[in-house]
C-alpha cells in the first residue's frame, strides 16, 4: 500500500467515525461546552504515528512539513502542538480535521468492560454539567444505541499498517514521527 493509500485509508475511518459519533450526539444531547478544551490539557495523551500521517501529508503537500518539524523538535512542553487555546469557537483545536484518533473518540465512545458491556467514555465535565443527558445516554446505549467502540476503532487502524498504528506515544512525537515518515517517503521518490 502507498503512503496516499493509506493516508485515505485513514481519512476513510476517520470520516466514517465521525459521521457515527455526529449521529451519537445526536440521539443523545451530549456535547462538549464551547470553549472547554480541558481533556486537551493532558500531558499524557499519547497517539500513533498513523493517525497522523493524514496531517504529515497535508503539510508536506503545503511546503510545511519541515517548519512544523522544527517547531516539534523545539517544543518542550507535552501539551499537543495543534492545541490553540486562543482559537476563537468551540474547540481548541488549530487542525481539527487532522486532530488524532483519540481526539475523535474520547467523550463519544465506549470501551467494553470485562462482561462485554459497553461503557461510554466521556469527561468529568460531561458527567456532571450534563448528568441527564448522561445518564440517559448510557440507557440508550444499553438498549442498543449505536456507539463507537474504542478498541474496534483502533484495530481498523491496525488493519491499514499495523506497524504505524502498534506503537503509541506522546501526541507530539506521533506527529513528529508521522512528519519524519512522510519526508522520508518522498525524500526516495
Amino acid at each position: 500500500m502507498t503512503l496516499e493509500e493509506k493516508v485515505n485509508a485513514v481519512n476513510e475511518v476517520f470520516e466514517k467515525l465521525d459521521a457515527r459519533i455526529e449521529a451519537f450526539q445526536a440521539n443523545t444531547a451530549l456535547h462538549c461546552k464551547p470553549g472547554c478544551g480541558k481533556c486537551c490539557y493532558k500531558p499524557d495523551i499519547e497517539a500513533s504515528v498513523l493517525e497522523f500521517l493524514p496531517f504529515a501529508l497535508h503539510l508536506y503537500k503545503h511546503h510545511l512539513a519541515e517548519q512544523w518539524l522544527e517547531k516539534l523538535e523545539s517544543k518542550n512542553d507535552p501539551l499537543c502542538l495543534i492545541l490553540n487555546p486562543t482559537q476563537a469557537g468551540a474547540g481548541l483545536c488549530s487542525e481539527y480535521t487532522h486532530r488524532g484518533l483519540i481526539c475523535r473518540l474520547f467523550g463519544y465512545s465506549a470501551r467494553t468492560n470485562k462482561y462485554g458491556k459497553k461503557e461510554l467514555v466521556t469527561c468529568q465535565v460531561i458527567k456532571t454539567e450534563q448528568a441527564e443527558s448522561y445518564r440517559e445516554a448510557n440507557e440508550k446505549i444499553e438498549s442498543g444505541l449505536d456507539i463507537p467502540v474504542m478498541n474496534q476503532v483502533y484495530m481498523q487502524l491496525h488493519a491499514i499498517d499495523f506497524e504505524l498504528a502498534q506503537k503509541s506515544y506522546p501526541i507530539n512525537r506521533a506527529i513528529r514521527h508521522a512528519i519524519e515518515t512522510v519526508l522520508h517517503y518522498y525524500a526516495y521518490r
